[in-house]
């Protein structure tokens, strides 16, 4: 076990959690405020998705990106930034012809997923491994989609993230490593307890992390009622860690949380078991960051 481990907070993702709790944050105030929120608290890294202001649904809109991430510069407190690249995957097939996408469809196409990347130079993005039966839709990242997005974020000096939600894409994400697409020391983050992926028990986090390049950095989280215990397993085998209201609304059972309520939640217990989080500066040498405050030449 560490004796330091890089703590994320994945502050409110895309999933239809918005009507569930009103701690999750919608508009980009809201979410820069909880991500600063979260940093204070001790998270390492904040993973941003944005949110549609009116109705907090989900949103690829890079200017809603430009602005979450500018009011968190801006407030200069020290946060690694983690922008999805993995929006505008969701397929539900038409009832009445499967051919054609039914309500609840959203696809981007890999330029378009990497557009807020190319504006806004985060340190790290995302980079979902493949495709998946994501409770009752399915996912769609095809091998060719995730090859011309690894390039194009391996272009503008991102580090990508490597999102594993089953043991196919962590096998994928090693053929990108092979293939070129992914430079430096490759970081993977394993995704969890989602119907129908991988199952959020340690049986199936040590064979994944056994799976991993020797020079890999990993995390792992679980969902819902998993997040703690995941986050928790995950250190204790030598990876980081992450929490937040993108994969689970609670700090105790009918106990609604905020983001930095699941940060100190992390914290203490990590506290408990001699380990502390990273300071962003610290995550940044540990990783091989790019400067934090580049600016896009687009």
């Amino acid at each position: 076990m560490k004796k330091k481990v890089i703590v994320t907070c994945a502050v409110t993702g895309a999933g239809d959690t918005a009507k569930k709790s009103p701690h999750v944050p919608i508009t980009p105030v809201e979410i820069a405020q909880s991500a600063i929120d979260a940093a204070k608290a001790g998270a390492t890294i904040a993973h941003i998705h944005v949110r549609d202001p009116k109705t907090g649904g989900i949103s690829h809109d890079p200017a809603l990106f430009q602005e979450v991430v500018e009011r968190i510069r801006e407030s200069e407190t020290d946060v690694i930034l983690n922008l999805t690249s993995g929006g505008g995957g969701d397929w539900i097939p038409s009832e009445k012809n499967p051919v054609i996408g039914g309500p609840g469809t959203d696809m981007q196409t890999p330029e378009e997923r990497h557009e807020p990347i190319a504006k806004m130079l985060p340190e790290l993005c995302t980079l979902d491994c493949g495709s998946l039966n994501f409770g009752d839709q399915l996912y769609i990242s095809t091998t060719d989609w995730l090859r011309k997005q690894a390039l194009l974020i391996q272009q503008c000096g991102v580090k990508p993230e490597l999102e594993c939600f089953d043991t196919g894409q962590l096998r994928f994400a090693k053929q990108l490593i092979d293939e070129g697409l992914i430079d430096g020391d490759p970081m993977f983050q394993f995704c969890l307890g989602i119907p129908w992926g991988a199952e959020a028990d340690a049986e199936t986090l040590i064979y994944m992390r056994d799976k991993l390049p020797k020079n890999a950095h990993w995390s792992a989280f679980g969902i819902g009622r998993m997040q703690m215990p995941m986050a928790i397993q995950s250190m204790l085998l030598g990876g980081h860690i992450r929490v937040g209201l993108e994969d689970n609304l609670y700090l105790d059972k009918g106990v609604l949380a905020n983001n930095a309520q699941l940060v100190e939640r992390a914290v203490t217990i990590m506290a408990g078991l001699g380990t502390a989080p990273m300071t962003p500066e610290e995550a940044r040498k540990h990783l091989g960051l790019q400067n934090p405050h580049r600016k896009a030449e687009i």
